[in-house]
């Protein structure tokens, strides 16, 4: 069942990215670095999605859609240092992709460059988010997002506590990909 919610997944990815690459809600998009991550439940869950990222204006867009959260609940989202999804627990990701050591935080604050909004279900478990990221790149450079990982945590993040934001167990991960 994994195995075809993922290929689903990454048909659903492709065929998405293939739309958005050709314009999107900032004007024409071809040309421009995209990556996409299929994100997948750690043992014991149910979340799973797709997260696209387009370097726009010397930034990066991102939208998010994730299905299978907590009903009305808010969770914590980062990108993490590693692009290994295998523990059944999301550990294997690492910790949060922080190049310029800076602290954990939101977007409006010093941040790592892995903070990323809060995912916020609707009654259905359901996220739809896009928003941008600063300081980050897509296929180069060291805060390259390439080759991380995407994890949804199981808390809300309360940005305060160092260095992960008291977010709880790792509910969903997978792996940030270049996307041609």
């Amino acid at each position: 069942m994994r195995a075809v919610t993922l290929v689903a997944c990454t048909m659903a990815a492709v065929a998405l990215a293939g739309c958005a690459s050709q314009a999107g809600p900032h004007g024409a998009m071809m040309g421009k670095p995209m990556a996409v991550a299929t994100l997948s439940p750690t043992q014991g869950n149910t979340a799973t999605g797709l997260v696209m990222f387009h370097e726009v204006d010397g930034h990066v867009m991102a939208r998010a859609h994730i299905t299978g959260l907590k009903p009305n609940g808010e969770h914590g989202f980062h990108l993490h240092e590693k692009g290994d999804c295998a523990s059944t627990d999301g550990t294997s990701a690492g910790g949060h992709f922080n190049p310029g050591g800076a602290p954990h935080g939101p977007q409006d604050a010093a941040h790592h460059a892995g903070d990323m909004p809060a995912l916020k279900a609707d009654a259905d478990g359901v996220a739809d988010l896009k928003f941008m990221l600063h300081g980050v790149t897509i296929g180069g450079g060291p805060a390259d997002i390439t080759n991380r990982a995407v994890v949804v945590h199981a808390n809300p993040d309360d940005y305060k506590t160092q260095p992960t934001g008291n977010s709880g167990a790792r509910i969903a991960c997978g792996v940030v990909a270049r996307h041609p």
